[in-house]
């Protein structure tokens, strides 16, 4: 028989926490989807080994909402025994993989942005917050420096390259807004120092992201019209496909161990 959800106490700093662990997640579990289909050997290893380095994360931010919280709950029903509702990661990560060009822009506007996230929560008052962002820092550097050299690849490449690249640019950009949202609990965290108030990254991030855009000969939207959502639990429909095929052994067998 199939298991119920779990209930949640989001307390701010217990849903702070699973923002974060829940972008981790989604994006892996996207990442974990090209495993056997990338164009390539030493692409299907990197997108593999990415999708690893943000599992990492996501079991690291579960565990500490679970201490946080103080009840029965643990990284494995966080991740498997939730509702689509309870999931606030940003709209752009659940977003389809599609083909490559939208894959590894997906990945050069959140790393571009993660990068800089975690290397000021490297400050954070909360010295488990501040230890997971040590580690992830090094690793969103990684994956920065890699999908950027995939944009610039693509759109100084051929003119198939060049106009699957600014499409999927095209696509994804009103989706990046929500990574610079900041609602009243957060900001109750960031003026704590224990969070950061990621209106202080749009800047440098929007300087990294056009540098690299310009250099791949592409061109960034005009529009500044922007999806929101995810934060608070409002997903697109791609999420709960996403969620039925990461849960369905959890759920259909519950407990059940290897």
């Amino acid at each position: 028989m199939a298991t119920a959800s779990i209930s949640v106490s989001e307390t701010p700093l217990v849903l702070y926490t699973l923002r974060r662990a829940d972008d981790a997640l989604i994006l892996g579990h996207r990442l974990s989807e090209w495993c056997g289909h990338a164009p390539m050997l030493e692409e299907d290893m990197a997108l593999a080994n990415m999708g690893l380095d943000l599992l990492g994360q996501a079991r690291e931010l579960y565990s500490y909402a679970a201490r946080v919280e103080g009840k029965d709950n643990d990284e494995d029903k966080f991740a498997y025994l939730r509702d689509v509702r309870q999931y606030r990661n940003l709209l752009l990560l659940e977003q389809p993989n599609g083909e490559f060009a939208l894959t590894m822009v997906r990945q050069f506007f959140y790393a571009a942005f993660a990068d800089l996230y975690w290397r000021a929560m490297m400050r954070s008052s909360d010295p488990t917050l501040a230890a997971i962002a040590a580690k992830s820092e090094k690793e969103m550097a990684y994956h920065l420096r890699h999908s950027s050299e995939w944009i610039v690849r693509l759109g100084d490449g051929t003119g198939e390259s060049r106009a699957r690249a600014q499409t999927a640019i095209d696509d994804l950009w009103a989706y990046t807004g929500e990574m610079f949202f900041l609602d009243d609990n957060e900001r109750a965290l960031a003026d704590a120092g224990i969070a950061v108030d990621p209106a202080t990254l749009c800047a440098p991030w929007l300087k990294t992201v056009t540098d690299v855009v310009n250099e791949a000969t592409l061109a960034l939207p005009n529009s500044s019209w922007m999806q929101q959502g995810g934060r608070s639990g409002r997903h697109s429909e791609h999420l709960g496909h996403l969620l039925s095929e990461l849960q369905s052994m959890p759920r259909t067998f519950p407990g059940a161990t290897w």
